[in-house]
Protein backbone atom coordinates (compact mmCIF):
# COMPACT_ATOMS: atom_id res chain seq x y z
CA UNK A 1 0.00 0.00 0.00
CA UNK A 2 2.87 2.51 0.88
CA UNK A 3 4.16 1.49 -2.65
CA UNK A 4 1.72 2.25 -4.19
CA UNK A 5 0.81 5.57 -2.86
CA UNK A 6 4.44 6.29 -3.81
CA UNK A 7 4.36 5.30 -7.26
CA UNK A 8 0.51 7.41 -7.25
CA UNK A 9 2.49 10.89 -6.04
CA UNK A 10 5.66 10.30 -8.25
CA UNK A 11 3.16 9.81 -11.30
CA UNK A 12 1.56 13.55 -10.37
CA UNK A 13 4.65 15.26 -9.76
CA UNK A 14 4.76 16.78 -12.80
CA UNK A 15 1.82 18.45 -12.08
CA UNK A 16 3.43 20.47 -8.77
CA UNK A 17 1.74 21.94 -5.78
CA UNK A 18 0.07 19.83 -3.41
CA UNK A 19 1.42 16.39 -5.35
CA UNK A 20 4.98 17.81 -4.77
CA UNK A 21 4.66 18.09 -1.07
CA UNK A 22 2.99 15.13 -0.15
CA UNK A 23 5.54 13.22 -2.21
CA UNK A 24 8.49 15.05 -0.41
CA UNK A 25 7.14 14.19 3.27
CA UNK A 26 6.13 10.70 2.65
CA UNK A 27 10.22 10.22 1.28
CA UNK A 28 11.17 12.07 4.38
CA UNK A 29 9.11 9.50 6.24
CA UNK A 30 10.26 6.40 4.48
CA UNK A 31 13.85 7.46 5.26
CA UNK A 32 12.92 8.75 9.35
CA UNK A 33 11.67 4.22 9.44
CA UNK A 34 15.27 3.47 7.61
CA UNK A 35 17.75 6.06 6.47
CA UNK A 36 19.01 3.37 3.93
CA UNK A 37 15.96 3.24 1.75
CA UNK A 38 16.92 3.35 -2.06
CA UNK A 39 14.17 4.63 -3.57
CA UNK A 40 13.00 6.90 -0.94
CA UNK A 41 16.58 8.61 -0.92
CA UNK A 42 16.92 8.54 -5.05
CA UNK A 43 13.39 9.90 -5.35
CA UNK A 44 13.99 12.84 -3.17
CA UNK A 45 17.54 13.89 -4.73
CA UNK A 46 15.36 13.50 -8.35
CA UNK A 47 12.62 15.57 -7.00
CA UNK A 48 15.17 18.31 -5.74
CA UNK A 49 17.38 18.29 -8.92
CA UNK A 50 14.11 18.64 -10.89
CA UNK A 51 13.86 21.80 -8.70
CA UNK A 52 17.35 23.08 -9.14
CA UNK A 53 18.09 22.67 -5.51
CA UNK A 54 21.05 21.01 -6.45
CA UNK A 55 22.90 21.20 -3.60
CA UNK A 56 19.93 19.35 -1.74
CA UNK A 57 19.66 16.63 -4.61
CA UNK A 58 23.52 15.58 -4.29
CA UNK A 59 23.18 15.40 -0.58
CA UNK A 60 20.52 12.32 -1.23
CA UNK A 61 21.47 11.17 -4.08
CA UNK A 62 25.27 10.57 -2.37
CA UNK A 63 23.73 8.87 -0.26
CA UNK A 64 21.46 6.61 -2.47
CA UNK A 65 24.84 5.69 -3.98
CA UNK A 66 26.28 4.21 -0.87
CA UNK A 67 22.95 2.57 -0.19
CA UNK A 68 23.14 0.87 -3.95
CA UNK A 69 26.31 1.36 -5.07
CA UNK A 70 25.75 -0.57 -8.52
CA UNK A 71 23.48 1.57 -9.54
CA UNK A 72 23.95 3.60 -12.90
CA UNK A 73 21.10 6.14 -12.79
CA UNK A 74 21.74 7.28 -9.33
CA UNK A 75 26.11 7.60 -10.18
CA UNK A 76 25.05 9.48 -13.81
CA UNK A 77 22.56 11.86 -11.52
CA UNK A 78 25.12 12.53 -9.10
CA UNK A 79 27.33 13.26 -11.05
CA UNK A 80 25.58 16.01 -13.02
CA UNK A 81 24.21 17.60 -9.44
CA UNK A 82 27.59 17.97 -8.05
CA UNK A 83 28.59 19.56 -11.56
CA UNK A 84 26.10 22.26 -11.30
CA UNK A 85 26.83 22.79 -7.80
CA UNK A 86 31.10 23.49 -8.44
CA UNK A 87 32.30 20.55 -7.89
CA UNK A 88 33.52 19.03 -10.97
CA UNK A 89 35.88 16.75 -9.95
CA UNK A 90 33.80 15.14 -7.50
CA UNK A 91 30.86 15.20 -10.28
CA UNK A 92 33.89 13.48 -12.70
CA UNK A 93 34.48 10.64 -10.14
CA UNK A 94 30.93 9.77 -9.81
CA UNK A 95 30.64 9.44 -13.40
CA UNK A 96 33.83 7.25 -13.26
CA UNK A 97 31.91 4.83 -11.03
CA UNK A 98 28.88 4.84 -13.75
CA UNK A 99 30.71 4.51 -16.31
CA UNK A 100 32.23 1.32 -15.27
CA UNK A 101 28.80 0.17 -15.15
CA UNK A 102 28.10 0.65 -18.32
CA UNK A 103 31.34 1.03 -20.13
CA UNK A 104 29.62 1.69 -23.84
CA UNK A 105 27.99 4.73 -22.52
CA UNK A 106 28.79 7.38 -25.42
CA UNK A 107 26.43 9.55 -24.23
CA UNK A 108 27.95 9.50 -20.52
CA UNK A 109 31.35 9.74 -22.54
CA UNK A 110 30.55 12.45 -24.09
CA UNK A 111 29.58 14.24 -20.84
CA UNK A 112 32.53 13.45 -19.21
CA UNK A 113 35.10 14.83 -22.35
CA UNK A 114 33.57 17.95 -22.19
CA UNK A 115 33.89 18.01 -18.16
CA UNK A 116 37.73 17.06 -18.15
CA UNK A 117 38.35 19.48 -20.85
CA UNK A 118 36.82 22.23 -18.63
CA UNK A 119 39.48 21.21 -15.47
CA UNK A 120 42.42 20.98 -18.29
CA UNK A 121 42.31 17.77 -18.08
CA UNK A 122 43.20 17.14 -21.79
CA UNK A 123 45.08 14.11 -21.77
CA UNK A 124 41.90 12.54 -20.00
CA UNK A 125 39.58 14.24 -22.53
CA UNK A 126 41.34 12.81 -25.81
CA UNK A 127 41.42 9.64 -24.37
CA UNK A 128 37.90 9.15 -23.36
CA UNK A 129 36.98 11.05 -26.89
CA UNK A 130 38.73 8.36 -28.87
CA UNK A 131 37.00 5.86 -26.78
CA UNK A 132 33.56 7.27 -27.80
CA UNK A 133 34.53 7.44 -31.33
CA UNK A 134 35.60 3.65 -31.72
CA UNK A 135 31.82 3.24 -30.68
CA UNK A 136 30.36 5.56 -32.86
CA UNK A 137 32.25 6.25 -35.71
CA UNK A 138 29.26 7.69 -37.97
CA UNK A 139 29.10 10.50 -35.57
CA UNK A 140 30.78 13.92 -36.63
CA UNK A 141 30.08 15.53 -33.33
CA UNK A 142 32.24 12.78 -31.83
CA UNK A 143 34.98 13.31 -34.39
CA UNK A 144 35.05 17.02 -33.31
CA UNK A 145 34.97 16.32 -29.38
CA UNK A 146 37.88 14.45 -29.84
CA UNK A 147 39.55 16.40 -32.41
CA UNK A 148 39.21 19.63 -30.03
CA UNK A 149 40.58 17.24 -27.30
CA UNK A 150 43.81 16.37 -28.72
CA UNK A 151 44.64 19.83 -29.76
CA UNK A 152 44.46 20.79 -26.17
CA UNK A 153 46.65 18.11 -25.26
CA UNK A 154 49.38 19.21 -27.68
CA UNK A 155 48.49 15.86 -29.36
CA UNK A 156 48.54 17.45 -33.33
CA UNK A 157 49.42 14.81 -35.46
CA UNK A 158 46.63 13.00 -34.04
CA UNK A 159 44.01 15.64 -33.93
CA UNK A 160 45.40 16.07 -37.48
CA UNK A 161 44.89 12.22 -38.68
CA UNK A 162 41.12 12.49 -37.13
CA UNK A 163 40.16 15.98 -38.93
CA UNK A 164 41.16 14.51 -42.55
CA UNK A 165 39.38 11.42 -41.77
CA UNK A 166 36.47 13.72 -40.72
CA UNK A 167 36.60 16.07 -43.72
CA UNK A 168 37.01 12.82 -45.97
CA UNK A 169 33.57 11.12 -44.33
CA UNK A 170 31.95 14.48 -44.14
CA UNK A 171 32.37 16.56 -47.07
CA UNK A 172 29.40 18.37 -46.70
CA UNK A 173 29.99 19.85 -42.84
CA UNK A 174 31.54 23.19 -43.11
CA UNK A 175 33.14 22.21 -39.69
CA UNK A 176 34.77 19.17 -41.04
CA UNK A 177 36.54 20.89 -43.49
CA UNK A 178 37.20 23.66 -41.49
CA UNK A 179 39.23 21.55 -38.59
CA UNK A 180 40.69 20.04 -41.85
CA UNK A 181 41.87 23.55 -42.95
CA UNK A 182 42.95 24.27 -39.65
CA UNK A 183 45.73 21.25 -39.30
CA UNK A 184 46.80 21.99 -42.87
CA UNK A 185 47.77 25.33 -42.60
CA UNK A 186 49.66 24.35 -39.45
CA UNK A 187 51.74 21.62 -41.27
CA UNK A 188 52.72 24.50 -43.70
CA UNK A 189 49.79 23.31 -46.51
CA UNK A 190 48.76 26.50 -47.02
CA UNK A 191 47.06 26.13 -50.38
CA UNK A 192 45.19 22.81 -49.60
CA UNK A 193 44.08 24.77 -46.41
CA UNK A 194 42.67 27.48 -48.22
CA UNK A 195 40.48 24.80 -50.07
CA UNK A 196 39.22 23.50 -47.26
CA UNK A 197 38.72 26.55 -46.17
CA UNK A 198 35.96 27.79 -48.70
CA UNK A 199 34.30 24.49 -48.76
CA UNK A 200 33.75 25.09 -45.05
CA UNK A 201 32.23 28.73 -45.82
CA UNK A 202 30.25 27.60 -48.95
CA UNK A 203 28.04 24.91 -46.59
CA UNK A 204 27.81 27.23 -44.25
CA UNK A 205 28.10 30.86 -44.66
CA UNK A 206 27.18 31.86 -41.34
CA UNK A 207 30.08 29.90 -39.79
CA UNK A 208 32.50 32.82 -38.69
CA UNK A 209 35.82 30.72 -38.33
CA UNK A 210 36.52 30.11 -41.92
CA UNK A 211 36.28 33.30 -42.66
CA UNK A 212 38.53 34.38 -39.76
CA UNK A 213 41.04 31.79 -40.43
CA UNK A 214 40.83 32.57 -44.38
CA UNK A 215 41.47 36.45 -43.70
CA UNK A 216 44.40 35.55 -41.80
CA UNK A 217 46.06 33.55 -44.09
CA UNK A 218 45.63 36.10 -46.79
CA UNK A 219 46.97 38.73 -44.37
CA UNK A 220 49.77 36.65 -43.28
CA UNK A 221 50.63 36.29 -47.60
CA UNK A 222 50.84 40.26 -47.40
CA UNK A 223 46.76 39.80 -49.38
CA UNK A 224 45.41 42.81 -47.17
CA UNK A 225 43.13 44.10 -49.23
CA UNK A 226 41.81 40.81 -50.49
CA UNK A 227 41.54 39.90 -46.84
CA UNK A 228 39.29 42.45 -45.56
CA UNK A 229 36.00 41.29 -47.02
CA UNK A 230 36.85 37.80 -44.94
CA UNK A 231 37.58 39.35 -41.87
CA UNK A 232 34.61 42.19 -42.09
CA UNK A 233 32.21 38.50 -42.67
CA UNK A 234 33.55 36.98 -39.83
CA UNK A 235 32.95 40.24 -37.25
CA UNK A 236 29.31 40.63 -39.16
CA UNK A 237 28.37 36.98 -37.88
CA UNK A 238 30.20 37.68 -34.24
CA UNK A 239 30.07 40.73 -33.18
CA UNK A 240 32.34 40.03 -30.08
CA UNK A 241 35.02 38.37 -32.29
CA UNK A 242 38.15 39.85 -30.57
CA UNK A 243 40.76 37.57 -32.78
CA UNK A 244 39.48 38.58 -35.83
CA UNK A 245 38.89 42.33 -35.10
CA UNK A 246 42.76 42.12 -34.07
CA UNK A 247 43.85 40.47 -37.69
CA UNK A 248 41.48 43.19 -39.23
CA UNK A 249 43.13 45.99 -37.77
CA UNK A 250 46.61 44.74 -38.66
CA UNK A 251 45.43 44.18 -42.33
CA UNK A 252 44.38 47.56 -42.03
CA UNK A 253 47.65 48.94 -40.64
CA UNK A 254 49.28 46.96 -43.51
CA UNK A 255 47.13 49.20 -45.61
CA UNK A 256 48.54 52.28 -43.90
CA UNK A 257 44.52 53.31 -42.94
CA UNK A 258 45.29 54.63 -39.39
CA UNK A 259 42.14 55.82 -38.65
CA UNK A 260 40.23 52.86 -39.60
CA UNK A 261 43.01 50.45 -37.74
CA UNK A 262 42.83 52.68 -35.12
CA UNK A 263 38.88 52.75 -34.89
CA UNK A 264 38.30 48.92 -35.04
CA UNK A 265 41.07 48.68 -32.43
CA UNK A 266 38.96 51.09 -30.25
CA UNK A 267 35.83 49.01 -30.30
CA UNK A 268 37.92 45.82 -30.01
CA UNK A 269 39.16 47.40 -26.69
CA UNK A 270 35.83 47.99 -25.75
CA UNK A 271 34.29 44.29 -26.15
CA UNK A 272 37.71 43.16 -24.04
CA UNK A 273 39.32 45.85 -22.05
CA UNK A 274 41.37 42.96 -20.32
CA UNK A 275 42.95 41.86 -24.12
CA UNK A 276 46.77 43.39 -24.31
CA UNK A 277 47.31 43.25 -28.01
CA UNK A 278 45.23 46.11 -29.03
CA UNK A 279 46.80 48.31 -27.16
CA UNK A 280 50.41 47.45 -28.40
CA UNK A 281 48.86 47.79 -31.71
CA UNK A 282 47.99 50.71 -31.29
CA UNK A 283 51.14 52.04 -29.52
CA UNK A 284 52.38 51.12 -33.09
CA UNK A 285 49.82 53.09 -34.93
CA UNK A 286 50.65 56.06 -32.69
CA UNK A 287 54.50 55.65 -33.21
CA UNK A 288 53.90 55.46 -37.03
CA UNK A 289 52.17 58.75 -37.04
CA UNK A 290 54.64 60.54 -34.72
CA UNK A 291 52.82 60.57 -31.36
CA UNK A 292 55.56 59.33 -29.22
CA UNK A 293 53.90 59.78 -25.90
CA UNK A 294 50.98 58.45 -26.95
CA UNK A 295 52.51 55.04 -28.21
CA UNK A 296 54.62 54.95 -24.96
CA UNK A 297 51.20 54.79 -23.06
CA UNK A 298 49.64 52.46 -25.09
CA UNK A 299 52.44 50.22 -24.94
CA UNK A 300 52.50 50.36 -21.13
CA UNK A 301 48.85 49.48 -20.82
CA UNK A 302 49.91 46.25 -23.46
CA UNK A 303 52.77 44.95 -21.00
CA UNK A 304 50.69 45.50 -17.65
CA UNK A 305 47.55 43.61 -19.53
CA UNK A 306 49.58 40.85 -20.23
CA UNK A 307 51.29 40.33 -16.91
CA UNK A 308 47.29 40.34 -15.41
CA UNK A 309 46.13 38.26 -18.24
CA UNK A 310 48.86 35.99 -19.27
CA UNK A 311 46.22 33.53 -19.83
CA UNK A 312 44.91 35.43 -22.90
CA UNK A 313 48.34 35.09 -25.34
CA UNK A 314 49.77 31.78 -23.68
CA UNK A 315 48.31 28.43 -24.40
CA UNK A 316 46.40 26.19 -21.59
CA UNK A 317 48.54 23.53 -19.79
CA UNK A 318 47.00 20.50 -19.07
CA UNK A 319 47.01 18.85 -15.79
CA UNK A 320 46.48 15.07 -14.84
CA UNK A 321 43.13 14.10 -12.68
CA UNK A 322 43.62 13.26 -9.68
CA UNK A 323 42.69 9.61 -8.18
Amino acid sequence: MRLLCLLMLWQGFAHGGAWQEDAEAIWKRELADNPKNFPALFNLGYFYFKQEKFNEAAEFLQRAAEAKPGDFNVRYLLGAALAQTGKPDEALRSWREALRMQPDNVRLMQVMAVEYSKGRYFGEAAALAKRALALKTDDPNLYFLAIKAYQDSAEYAEAAVLARHAAELFPDSARAQFEYGFHLQKDGKVTEALEHLQAAMKADPAYEEPFFFYGNLLVDQDKNAEALSYLHKAIEDRHDYVPARVVLARALMNLQRWDEATKELEQTIALDPRHPQPHLLLSQIYFRLGNEARAKREKDISFRLRRENPAILEAVQGRAFGK
